[in-house]
């Protein structure tokens, strides 16, 4: 259907996607449409094609599909889109003198001969200037935005696009589209190359050779490398360029341009230690050769007395009621002996442990010790455990998202962390750029430690910080080894490590005629393994263990598939909160989000504010911010219709409202993927193995599910998959050069 009128009134606009909800006068009298409407205001025609909608608490509204925005034409429009107070110094009954002056020709008077404004009273010609300022502005920012999506990009691109180029995006898109890719963050090489080509770029254009390259390894990186060899960039750069529009010549020319790139300090070439060319970004070597200086600079404290470290420890044991194991007691003296000191180990090998007597050592000496973790779990686990404040790493740097929606942070190196030492917990997830930060707000003098599992998954992000720190061999490490958390009743841990040195293992429903925490149960196919984890996860787990349902999490190795977390997590949604009366909910992009969902953030948004509430029945605000992460997870506590806006409150109290603009960033979290869950701790895990991809099938992946479940593991499905993935030890490489980087460093300080 198509609907036609002007805007009278905007209930809700969110302008960096233009989705609005707005009141229209047409000829059927006054109605509410909602959608996209780049460029909409008051006072504004618009003509929409979409359907009707019955809102159950907001009655009939129109859901604008497509729409195309036009300026006013007549006087009373002219009034409401000159008083909508989106030219500064204009409000409505300035907006009616104007227009009872110069009447339908008030818009064009503005625009061609601003100058006659000062005819009206009250007016003066400094006044009449700013309002053609104003006009003309707003008028830019409308006409490039309907320009940029002419070329079929979405608002939410040109938004982004001309917030960055201004008004130079005409002369761009003219001469080298490419600048859009290279220059504007969330715009692919894709994107405009389609638009490029088809408006007569050449397809060896060096533009578009120079932006694929960059695409390239930035795609890369994306898979969590820093850099690329040569000849797999290159052959990666083809598979983009070259389906629809060959290319003579094409490695040789990437070749060259490469070397042109390295000297205009686009790209940086170096050699592995095969000798084999890589290529970094500008950015990635400069993270991984500065990250390398700051740690080295770090590792130069080592002011400790022998004597008094061994009787401030036995101080320690005393005061914890605790004896130390000699792989403990050693790593202890390595974390307050050295400038930085790294300990890793499996489950139930005493880290936690470790950070306490670690902490007490440095409290006893009268020292400052902050703790992090990578995520709000492993930070609000690591206060459980030591009974000290932990923070993300996030919150400890201070994040602060600039106007740009990049990641700064408000600690570094001119204004540094004020503390003796500084504790990571689950350093195994930290990546390659938040290593970064946080070792640029670290003043030599004050102690590193890092704790985690190498053997975990790597980080979701660029680089592999942990295992690059222990290959280098320039960092003390202790690795742990003796199990100490395990008892005749418990199987996780033992069971752990047993999949972690690649030993299969027995398990089935009963040991010795008793439950034990780690079972198998088993699925004959994929209807059976369906309800098997409803059951699991909605009663049977729950009324054993003696928790919520929501306490109890599901994760799978993959994303699709019959028992990825698309379908796992519709499954479960109708199970553990369905449809009900008193439960609003809203179906956006293919999903139904509902009050009382779980959810978790896919992406980094660093604009997303937060709020953090006293007592819910209060409303006194605590604490603010913005930032909320990749991980987050969190319960739908309300969806309000009116101003379509989802709010989420997370596990750590952060309270976050997402329009459901940006609603893509939010997917349901009854099942998620292992990967995901790193760093986090549930009462329970259950794991469908069905048809499991090839590539998933690694003994890392499985190690990383079980060691996330506190009380429970129920595996359920097929034992084959699962002890395919014990026997499989292959793993996809990061090609990351940190630990090159360190011992450069080293060998160039003993010189």
């Amino acid at each position: 259907m198509t609907i036609e009128g002007y805007i009278t009134r905007i209930r809700y606009q969110k302008e960096d996607t233009w989705y609005t909800v707005c009141d229209i006068e047409g000829p059927n009298g006054e109605e509410t449409v909602r959608g996209t409407m780049p460029g909409a205001d008051e006072g504004m025609y618009i003509r929409a094609d979409g359907e009707y909608e019955h809102h159950p608490v907001y009655d009939l509204q129109f859901v604008a599909r497509e729409v195309e925005v036009s300026m006013p034409d007549d006087e009373e429009g002219i009034i409401a889109f000159l008083g909508s107070g989106r030219i500064k110094g204009v409000g409505k009954t300035l907006a009616k003198r104007i227009v009872n002056r110069f009447g339908s020709e008030t818009l064009s008077i503005i625009e061609k001969e601003p100058e006659r404004l000062a005819e009206i009273k009250g007016i003066s010609e400094n006044m009449a200037r700013n309002i053609a300022i104003g006009y003309r502005e707003n008028s830019a920012y409308r006409g490039a935005i309907v320009y940029l999506t002419k070329y079929g990009l979405t608002t939410n691109a040109a938004v982004s696009i001309y917030n960055e180029l201004g008004d130079d995006i005409y002369q761009i898109m003219k001469t080298n589209p490419y600048k859009i890719a290279d220059e504007v963050k969330g715009i692919g090489f894709k994107t405009i190359d389609r638009i490029a080509v088809s408006a007569g770029i050449a397809p060896d254009s060096v533009f578009r050779l120079q932006s694929v390259l960059i695409y390239a390894l930035t795609q890369c990186e994306q898979a969590g490398n820093m850099y690329m060899p040569e000849d797999e960039l290159i052959d990666v750069a083809y598979s983009y360029v070259n389906s629809d529009y060959p290319i003579d010549g094409f490695s040789e020319k990437i070749s060259d341009l490469l070397v042109e790139m390295s000297m205009d300090n686009k790209v940086t070439l170096k050699k592995d230690s095969d000798g084999r060319s890589i290529v970094y970004t500008r950015k990635n070597y400069r993270i991984e050769l500065t990250s390398a200086r700051m740690l080295t600079d770090l590792m130069s404290v080592s002011d400790e007395d022998d004597k008094e470290v061994s009787e401030t420890i036995e101080a320690v044991e005393q005061e914890l009621g605790i004896k130390l194991e000699e792989q403990q007691a050693l790593a202890v003296r390595s974390a307050v002996s050295n400038g930085v000191a790294v300990i890793t180990g499996g489950p139930g090998t005493g880290k936690t442990t470790i950070i306490n007597a670690v902490i007490r050592y440095f409290e006893d000496k009268g020292s400052m010790v902050l703790l992090a973790a990578p995520t709000g779990r492993a930070a609000k686990r690591m206060t459980e455990s030591t009974g000290h404040k932990a923070q993300t790493i996030h919150r400890l740097l201070e994040f602060s998202g600039d106007e740009d929606g990049r990641m700064r942070f408000m600690k570094n190196s001119d204004n540094p962390l004020e503390c003796d030492a500084v504790i990571i917990d689950e350093a195994s997830m930290v990546d390659a750029f938040i290593f970064y930060s946080l070792l640029s707000a670290i003043t030599v003098g004050t102690r590193l430690i890092l704790v985690g599992d190498v053997d975990q998954l790597p980080p979701v992000g660029a680089g592999n910080v942990l295992k690059d720190i222990i290959e280098s061999s320039c960092i003390p490490v202790s690795t742990l080894r003796h199990v100490f958390r395990q008892n005749e009743e418990s199987t996780i841990v033992a069971n752990a490590h047993h999949i972690r040195n690649g030993e299969r293992i027995e398990i089935s429903n009963r040991v010795n005629g008793k439950y034990t925490d780690f079972l198998f149960q088993h699925a004959g196919s994929g209807d059976e393994l369906s309800r098997d984890v409803s059951k699991l996860v909605s009663r049977q787990l729950p009324e054993y263990l003696g928790v919520s349902p929501f306490d109890i999490q599901v994760l799978t190795p993959m994303r699709n598939g019959d028992f990825g977390i698309e379908k796992l997590n519709k499954m479960l949604q109708d199970v553990l909160n369905p449809e009900a009366p008193d439960k609003r909910e809203v179906s956006l992009l293919g999903r139904t989000y509902r009050e009382g969902d779980k959810v978790m953030q896919t992406k980094n948004n660093y604009r997303m504010e937060w709020k953090i509430y006293g007592a819910a029945d209060d409303g006194y605000l605590l604490e603010s911010g913005v930032g909320v992460f990749n991980g987050d997870m969190g319960i739908i506590t309300e969806i309000n219709d009116f101003d379509d806006v989802i709010t989420v409150r997370f596990d750590d109290s952060r309270v976050a409202e997402y329009s459901y603009a940006n609603v893509s960033e939010l997917e349901h979290a009854f099942a998620i993927t292992v990967h995901k869950s790193q760093g986090s701790e549930y009462e329970a895990v259950v794991l469908p193995l069905w048809s499991v991809p090839q590539p998933l099938k690694n003994r890392k992946l499985l190690y990383t599910a079980v060691t996330r479940a506190k009380r429970h593991v129920m595996v359920v499905g097929d034992m084959n998959i699962f002890n395919q993935m014990i026997d499989n030890f292959v793993e996809h490489r990061r090609y990351t050069g940190f630990a090159e980087r360190l011992r450069e460093i080293r060998a160039a300080d003993e010189m």
